[in-house]
């Protein structure tokens, strides 16, 4: 019998903090499936998640980050059209101008309510639940499936 797991997955929610209202950084996907999403990506074999996410911020955005704490663990079934994927989510904090590379088309620089509507996967989800958490303090509660 093969087995099947899940693949991990680190996605980042980055303020700029050299900037007014600290913006977050969000990517403009070159692969499918297309439209916005937080800068991440797959842990390689061998790698932390702290080194994961630090790696995927600077291959896509081309800057260096402080991780300020782990978030929350995103672990939906449905959550990554291509396969099931579980994503470890990371807070940081970062200065300068954010260069898009490696398979990011671009970047952008997005204060709340300057989202784009097209993002990817269960990102939205996961900026709603940041948002609330950033500004009262309240973390999502986990729901029981």
């Amino acid at each position: 019998m093969v087995e099947r797991n899940p693949s991990p997955t680190v996605d980042l929610i980055i303020e700029l903090w050299d900037r007014p209202h600290r913006p977050i950084l969000l990517v403009e996907r070159h692969n499918p499936p297309h439209g916005w999403a937080l800068p991440g990506g797959f842990v390689d074999y061998g790698e932390s998640v702290e080194s994961a996410a630090r790696r995927e911020a600077l291959e896509e955005m081309s800057l260096q980050v402080e991780l300020i704490e782990q978030f929350l663990v995103y672990s939906d079934p449905k959550r990554d059209p291509r396969k099931h994927t579980l994503s470890i989510v990371f807070l940081a904090t970062a200065m300068g101008d954010p260069q898009a590379a490696d398979d990011a088309k671009d970047g952008g620089v997005f204060h709340p309510w300057e989202v784009p509507s097209n993002l990817c996967f269960d990102h939205a989800q996961i900026l709603r639940d940041y948002w609330r958490y950033r500004h009262h303090g309240i973390r999502p509660r986990l729901t029981p499936h």
